[in-house]
């Protein structure tokens, strides 16, 4: 039996339509507890930060607000902001932190995000939003020219440093753990405590491998 001529025509007409890319409305119209993220026309919705991803957040800050902020005890010259919306270019990001050099931040936009890519990045990972910011927020950094990132394991208590190469690829500069105290890229000026991110909320998280992340209703051994 001759099967019926389908024309190409026809199977594109039959083809469902492309799903729509998403615009920064949608980021508006997210829920408020939750952080909305525009990438490649994809919105991403992640939980608030928890209690120990806070924490290292502003630890982090606090020890560079000082002397690059302020210019106490560093050669200052810097802009650093909290979770700052950025939209860079069709995408719309908010990092844990991030830095501008002062010539390139004149001043802050009184109202909606920042335009202008910043000097340094810093995400502070947590299980619901590791995969996001090592794979496509990373990408979008690059290309937008961000110089620097930071990635912040407070589970792991690692930072790992990344510099952007000119062909828009990240270098690992160097990975410090625990209590190593080092000056980073691009805050090498003064070198930094890391126990102090991590030193009041170990008992908040457990070591990796002690069993802790089991389910709750594993059976008993």
């Amino acid at each position: 039996m001759v099967e019926p001529f389908v024309s190409r025509y026809a199977r594109r007409m039959s083809q469902p339509p492309p799903p729509r890319r998403a615009t920064y409305a949608d980021v508006v119209a997210a829920p408020e507890h939750q952080v909305a993220e525009l990438i490649d026309g994809v919105v991403y919705l992640s939980p608030r930060p928890a209690a120990p991803h806070t924490r290292v957040a502003s630890a982090i800050q606090g020890e560079l607000w000082g002397p690059f902020n302020r210019g106490r005890g560093g050669p200052g010259g810097w802009v650093v902001m909290t979770e700052p919306e950025l939209r860079l270019g069709d995408d719309v990001l908010v990092p844990d932190l991030a830095a501008w050099r002062q010539e390139r931040l004149l001043a802050v936009p009184r109202q909606g995000g920042i335009s202008t890519p910043p000097d340094w990045v810093c995400e502070v990972l947590s299980p619901s939003t590791r995969r996001l910011d090592r794979s496509r927020k990373l990408a979008v950094y690059a290309r937008a020219g961000v110089g620097h990132a930071w990635l912040v394991d407070p589970i792991a208590r690692t930072v790992e440093v990344l510099r952007r190469t000119p062909e828009a690829l990240w270098l690992i500069v160097g990975v410090w753990a625990d209590d190593a105290v080092v000056g980073l890229e691009p805050f090498a000026a003064v070198e930094l405590e890391l126990a102090a991110w991590w030193a009041d909320i170990a008992s908040a998280i457990a070591p990796p491998g002690d069993g802790s992340d089991a389910p709750v209703d594993a059976p008993a051994p």
